[in-house]
């Protein structure tokens, strides 16, 4: 069957988009690459490679975290000549392309991006530049790369593949690998880059049609010069086709961020986040923390009210094949993608800039669509700062009444959710979609306030990262570097006078014994406390603290004895008291 051209599938993603442009409405101009990245905003990764067989075991020995890093020093330290043996018994028959594509189908992904060469340097595809490749050093002898990209453009899904540039842990002269080839002669980066990462990647972007994009990663130590002219080579092959950011030097068409990072505030210019559906990337057999399609929901429709587009990891297994957990998974979250394509595809991010108490808002034209994570007790969903007049408020395409009062809207709701992972209701507007972005503590409900919307006095806002397992990366930002005289202050809209049980998340040094912390409203004194502290982000209970009237004020949190160097607090939260 003839391929579907790139132009074909984007139109085929406009017309399953609900945010088609009118007639008056400018022709889209954009290439078909950019519309699939911008408007399909979800996507599936798949980390495949010879790694995949060994299922994180290594001479009966568990590796937890990410299986594709089992050769390196950092997790078994697998000698070259040993792991590149492995491939004589690679045979993953059990991978079906069709299969997969169905499955990305389901879940509602619009392309789908591959390992095609990861730090190990074995490579998925039939490659002239190396024989240590799929069809070369293994029984199985098929180009998967090619499978897979045939099986998407049939089924109008975009096409793409990772490449890891700069690192080969196998091949002589390649980043982090061996220095000398076998005869002992000595092996320059350049070398390796010259014989086998670009024709390489002159073979991904010539061999299997008009492609989506081309993933590098881990640029490391790599001069400009090398960056750049990887981009020229797709650039040359596939003009349209976009570039990681992770092809180094400030190069690339779009940011990625880190890994399973999702920004609190709203994040600006082209960019994706990336998570996986278990621990790590790559398939591990005793990685059995699987993502739930709740998790699965909520993160998409978060990293698009961000601004972004999201990539979900799946790691076939030894034999191909992608474990039913995450299948499953992938299929369940996909029933509501479909049900809700307003909430994804052709989404833009939510006007509000954050994500408010109850979930989260994307935008499509002149409307708002408000996704419903926590479902409100009160029959009200509270929605602060809207601006615009609100022509209607629809349900499962039902009316909903609703009122609005001094910038508050309350969308009166059913007594239960209709449905599961999220309810979305469809605000129409008269006009642009105006907001007030001021944080405002929800009247009925948990407000949570990132430290990312305090004013710093005497301290600083960073981003902190840390690794659970290995490879599997958390990430907040938090207020650190705390003084006696250090404070973090927000602005926050109240509905209501009232009474609000605070909390403070935090972590400090498990040997000391406590921070005693103050919390004012309006410079008044309001609560003083103290609490031992954890090496682990823990929440706290501080008390009650009374707001006195309706309307704009600050919250001012500040350390006052106690280990304050090794403080870290994330966020505060608020709930109501009802008294």
């Amino acid at each position: 069957m003839k391929h579907l051209s790139a132009t074909l599938l984007a139109a085929a993603l406009m017309m399953i988009s609900c945010s088609s442009p009118a007639p008056s409405q400018k022709e889209d101009t954009r290439p078909p690459q950019q519309v699939m990245f911008e408007d399909g905003n979800y996507a599936m990764f798949i980390h495949f490679g010879l790694y995949s067989k060994l299922e994180g075991v290594w001479k009966d020995k568990i590796y937890y975290g990410n299986a594709e890093w089992i050769m390196n020093p950092a997790q078994a330290g697998i000698p070259v000549e040993e792991y590149m043996a492995e491939a004589a018994s690679f045979n993953p028959s059990g991978f079906d392309a069709d299969a997969i594509v169905q499955l990305a189908k389901d879940a509602g992904m619009k392309y789908i991006i591959i390992t095609a060469k990861h730090h190990e340097g074995f490579a998925m595809f039939d490659t002239a530049a190396s024989d240590f490749d799929i069809v070369d050093a293994t029984p199985l002898k098929r180009d998967l790369m090619a499978e897979l990209a045939e099986a998407c453009h049939r089924e109008g899904l975009g096409i793409g593949f990772y490449y890891s540039q700069f690192q080969d842990w196998t091949a002589p002269g390649g980043g982090n690998g061996p220095s000398t080839d076998p005869s002992g002669r000595p092996v320059s980066f350049d070398e390796y880059f010259r014989t086998k990462c670009v024709p390489q990647v002159e073979e991904l972007t010539t061999k299997y049609g008009e492609i989506e994009l081309i993933w590098f990663d881990t640029p490391g130590w790599m001069q400009q010069s090398y960056s750049q002219e990887l981009v020229d080579i797709v650039r040359k092959n596939q003009p349209y086709a976009l570039v990681s950011s992770r092809v180094g030097n400030g190069l690339g068409d779009y940011e990625t961020l880190g890994d399973m990072e999702v920004p609190v505030a709203n994040h600006e210019g082209r960019w994706e986040g990336i998570d996986v559906t278990q621990v790590g990337w790559g398939f591990s057999k005793y990685d059995n923390e699987w993502k739930s399609p709740d998790f699965i929901v909520r993160t998409l429709v978060s990293t698009i009210a961000r601004g972004g587009t999201w990539m979900l990891n799946v790691g076939p297994d030894s034999s191909g094949r992608i474990a039913d957990m995450a299948a499953a998974a992938l299929r369940k979250s996909g029933e509501w993608v479909h049900a809700h394509p307003e909430a994804v595809y052709g989404a833009g991010p939510s006007p509000w800039g954050h994500a408010l108490p109850w979930g989260d808002a994307v935008v499509q034209g002149d409307r708002i669509e408000l996704v419903v994570y926590d479902w409100p007790s009160d029959g009200c969903l509270w929605v602060p700062g809207l601006v615009s007049t609100v022509r209607s408020a629809r349900l499962d395409g039902k009316k909903l009444s609703f009122n609005s009062k001094d910038g508050w809207l309350c969308i009166k709701v059913p007594a239960a959710r209709t449905e599961p992972f999220a309810s979305v209701i469809e605000l129409e507007l008269e006009g642009p979609v105006e907001v007030d972005g001021t944080l405002a503590a929800d009247p009925s409900a948990t407000t949570v306030i990132p430290v990312e919307f305090a004013t710093a006095e005497g301290c600083s806002v960073k981003k902190s990262g840390w690794m659970d397992k290995f490879g599997e990366w958390k990430t907040r930002n938090v207020a650190q570097d705390f003084t006696a005289g250090s404070s973090l202050t927000w602005t926050m809209a109240f509905k209501d006078p009232g009474v609000y049980d605070i909390d403070l998340e935090y972590l400090g040094d498990e040997n000391d014994d406590w921070v005693e912390w103050h919390i004012s409203v309006d410079g008044r004194e309001a609560l003083v406390d103290q609490h031992g502290t954890t090496s682990a982000y823990s929440w706290y209970r501080m008390g009650w603290a009374r707001i006195d009237a309706p309307g704009i004020h600050t919250i001012t949190l500040s350390p006052k004895k106690g280990n304050l160097t090794s403080a870290r607090v994330a966020a505060m939260r608020m709930t109501p008291v009802d008294l």
